[in-house]
């Protein structure tokens, strides 16, 4: 079951020592790799990774390195193959921290309609339609 941020940090200003904190909370943590994330992801929605590919508008090649850990995609990539996923915006940006990448934060314009992307479930190609009605740069 998962635990809210908000909760563990709570919990974090509560406690008397980090062993104890890390020791509780260890199984919410992000974990940090990516691929295995991406694996997960995957089958959690029974996609394929082909279909993925395609509709995150990416090289094969590319995509495929991503995938097997070859490669840390850019944060922009990253956020295609997260909205070719249809992932929740939760799983979004989680996938986001395990690349070691800032999460997406309402207040700056290109996060925010990569978010109502997200939230709507549109397609990449939809949300640099957006992004370049808006004049900022799109996904790629």
């Amino acid at each position: 079951m998962a635990k809210d941020t908000t909760k563990i940090v709570e919990e974090l200003g509560l406690c008397s020592d980090f062993k104890t904190f890390y020791n509780e909370n260890k199984e919410y943590m992000v974990k940090g790799d990516l691929s295995q994330l991406l694996d997960e992801l995957i089958i959690k929605h029974n996609l394929k990774k082909s279909q993925v590919i395609r509709a995150a508008e990416m090289s094969e090649v590319y995509a495929y390195q991503i995938f097997s850990g070859l490669r840390v995609p850019e944060r922009k990539k990253l956020l295609c193959i997260a909205i070719a996923m249809g992932l929740t915006l939760d799983e979004a940006q989680t996938l986001l921290k395990s690349a070691g990448y800032s999460t997406l934060y309402v207040k700056l314009p290109f996060d925010s309609v990569v978010l109502y992307g997200i939230c709507k479930k549109l397609s990449v190609v939809e949300i640099n339609e957006i992004l370049y009605e808006y004049g900022l740069e799109t996904l790629g």
